[in-house]
Parts: structure tokens; sequence; C-alpha cells
């Protein structure tokens, strides 16, 4: 037991370092992506740490699979290379043995990205899709961000304010849009302005108060010009209702239940991630073998393009599933077929290790220069 919580300790640590560092990575391009959202009046600021938190179990089940390799890699390389591991071997740590002590990490991770995989992602994937459907059906003034000039995205209006406070009443308003009957130029100049809602007709109308408002085509002479202490103007009525219509936050019972392609190939792909973290744990324990005089990271290139490679073609499959050019069985196909190629390495490991150190490694030589 000694041996297996060493060893067990070495790959989580790895594991636990390579994962933090992805998480961050993958978080910090996703966050600045809805910063940039944010800045032009798209979501609202409040929200985007709310969707981060929802996003995170997506992100997890996909980088601890990824992390465990690497952990294996790492961990058992530095054993490797520091004649740690030639020790054990001595003292009769067989490489079936190393295999199932490895199994233990490996199963713990299986039963957390299988947990997020099928209940914890799709609930999060709901909880995000609702927050966008929200942002979606907020009103052009709920969106506006002071001090901006504000196109919407479903009409030609532009709307700029001074201020806005917290209770919805507005500053100074410029409003400019095209009158749909004879498509001409409309501005509306107001000193303030508020949100009425008809509660009667579930309806919005934008109030302006004190202000101007100019109609004409621009390069011509007959504008007209229009003072108002009080006008009204209706805002584009919205459907809120909020729809789940994307495949990745239906939930998994609904799926089970399903005989659509598209939802039978995400079913599969949820479950398949826990396998593949065992079938990448079973790949890791042989590749994780190094010479010490080629240095630790001799193999880690190589194993990351196997790892993806596996991925690429899973993910390939699972899109043709749900294309119905495929069967679901075509995805535990790619399980097993790779599930093998890691057993084969295991028990024809010294064979695959013998031919991989003749490989060539390029090094990096530096010559001295002689001063005269």
């Amino acid at each position: 037991m000694i041996v297996y919580r060493y060893l067990a300790r070495e790959v989580l640590v790895s594991m636990l370092a390579v994962s933090s560092v992805l998480l961050v990575i993958i978080m910090s391009g996703r966050f600045v992506k809805y910063l940039s959202k944010a800045a032009v009046g798209e979501l609202d600021p409040g929200v985007l740490f709310s969707i981060m938190l929802y996003r995170l179990p997506g992100f997890l089940e996909l980088i601890l699979p990824l992390g465990l390799f690497l952990g294996f890699l790492l961990g058992y390389g530095r054993l490797y290379l520091e004649s740690e591991m030639t020790v054990l071997e001595a003292t009769g740590m067989s490489q079936k043995r190393l295999v199932a002590y490895s199994m233990g990490p490996a199963l713990m991770v299986a039963v957390i990205v299988g947990t997020l995989s099928v209940f914890i992602s799709p609930l999060g994937a709901s909880e995000t899709n609702n927050i966008f459907d929200q942002q979606e059906n907020r009103s052009e003034l709920e969106s506006l961000t002071p001090g901006r000039f504000q196109k919407q995205k479903n009409s030609p209006r532009v709307t700029y304010t001074d201020s806005l406070d917290e209770s919805g009443q507005l500053g100074m308003i410029f409003m400019a849009d095209r009158n749909k009957s004879n498509d001409r130029l409309q501005i509306t100049l107001a000193q303030t302005g508020t949100t009425f809602i008809d509660q009667s007709r579930d309806q919005r109308f934008l109030v302006l108060e004190k202000g101007y408002r100019y109609e004409g085509v621009p390069g011509q002479g007959d504008y007209v010009e229009l003072g108002f202490e009080r006008y009204g103007s209706e805002i584009e009525h919205k459907n809120q209702e909020i729809r789940f219509d994307k495949v990745e936050a239906l939930p998994t019972s609904y799926l089970w239940a399903s005989d659509e392609p598209r939802h039978q190939a995400q079913l599969n792909w949820r479950l398949s991630l826990p396998v593949l973290a065992i079938v990448v744990t079973l790949l890791a324990v042989p590749l994780s073998r190094v010479n010490p005089r080629q240095g630790r990271f001799a193999r880690l290139v190589p194993s990351i393009l196997i790892y993806l490679t596996y991925l690429a073609v899973l993910s390939n499959i699972t899109s043709k599933v749900g294309d119905g050019e495929a069967s679901p069985w075509a995805i535990w196909l790619i399980h097993l077929i790779f599930g093998l190629g890691a057993l084969n390495m295991i028990v024809f490991g010294r064979f695959w290790s013998r031919l991989f150190d003749q490989i060539p490694m390029p090094s990096l030589k530096l010559s001295k220069i002689k001063k005269s």
C-alpha cells in the first residue's frame, strides 16, 4: 500500500498541476470572449461569472482525461528518469502490477468525469442557455451602455444615452432610425427618458420627455421638425419563452429514451468520456517508460499526438453518428481499438520500448566560441 500511495500521489499531483494550467488557459479565453460581448452591450456584466461557473463542468469533463494522461507521463517519467522505477522492478514490481496500481487514480477520475458528463454538465449547459436566452430577450434599453452609440441586432435603430441609473431612468437621449413606410431618416433628441410597461398588453414603451424629432432625407431641405413634451415609442416585443434547443443541454434521461441520431450520438459521447479516462491510462503506462539518456520529455510529444488522434477520431465518429451515417456502436469500436493497442504495448512493452529507443531524437548542441 505504501508503493501504491506513492505512485498515486505522483500521478495526482502532476494531473492537478496540468489540469489547473489548462483550465486557467481555456477559461481565460472564454472569459475574454464574453467580456468583449459585455463591452458592446450584448451581455450584462453581472452574468459573466455565472456563465463561467455553469461552463466549468463542461470544461472539466474534457480537461481531466488529458490531465490524467499527462499526469502519468510526467509522474512515471520522473520515476524512470531517476531510476526509482528500476528499483521497484528489481523488488518485484511487474508491468501488470504497475497497471493494476494505476487503475486506482484512473477509476477515481473516471467516476468524476462520468458524474460531470452525465449529470452536471447538461445541467450547466441548460442554465447557460437560460442566461443567453434572457440576455437576447432584453429590451434595447436594458442593453444600453452609457456613452456609447449602439446599433440593435434586429433593427436599424442607433441609440445613445449619456447616463442610465439603476431604476432605468435615462439621461440625454439620441435615437436615429428610418421610417419603414417612406425610408426617411428619423432623428429624436430628448432630455430624459424612461420605460413604461402596459400590463394589459404585456408591452413596453419608451417615454421621452422634452425633446425634438426630425424627419427627412439627408441632403434635402424638406426636413420636418416636431417638438414635444412627452413622446412614446413602442419597444419591439420579443418572445420571452426560453427553449432548450441545444442537444448538449438535454438531460441524459431524455437522450436515453430518444431514438434520434443526434440524441444517440450525444448520449454515447457522454457515456464514453469515463471510458476515455480508463483507456488513456492503459496507453500512458507503457508510454511513460523513458530511457534516462533520452530525457524526461522524450516521449511526451509522440504520446500527446496519440491522445489527440484518439480524441479526434472519437469526435469525428460521434459527428457521423449524429448525422445518421454510422451506428452508435462505432463509438465503442474506437475505444476497443485503442484499448487493444494499449494492451499490446503493455504485453509487448519491452519490444516497443527498444524499437522506440532506436528512433533518433533531435538534440541541440552548443559549440564553444574561442576568443582570439
